[in-house]
């Protein structure tokens, strides 16, 4: 049961977090490079608020909208 666990570590360790440390080691070279998944990130995050925010006017403008006082029927 140990040895099993310590696959899983080594799959962690020396395979899946390398392209991590090969970021990190580029790092003190260039720092824009070194954070690239960052970067990625945020851009996905600012188009999925954007793609939101249309959403959200196209059913203001259809008054497709719920805007009644209670949310809920039991209030």
């Amino acid at each position: 049961m140990k040895d099993f666990f310590y696959a899983i570590q080594d799959l962690f360790v020396n395979v899946l977090f390398a392209p991590y440390d090969a970021l990190r080691a580029i790092e003190l070279d260039n720092w824009w490079v070194a954070n690239i998944v960052s970067w990625v990130l945020i851009i996905i995050g600012i188009v999925a608020f954007v793609y939101w925010m249309f959403q959200l006017k196209k059913f203001e403008d259809n008054n497709e909208e719920d805007k009644s006082i209670t949310s809920h029927s039991y209030l």
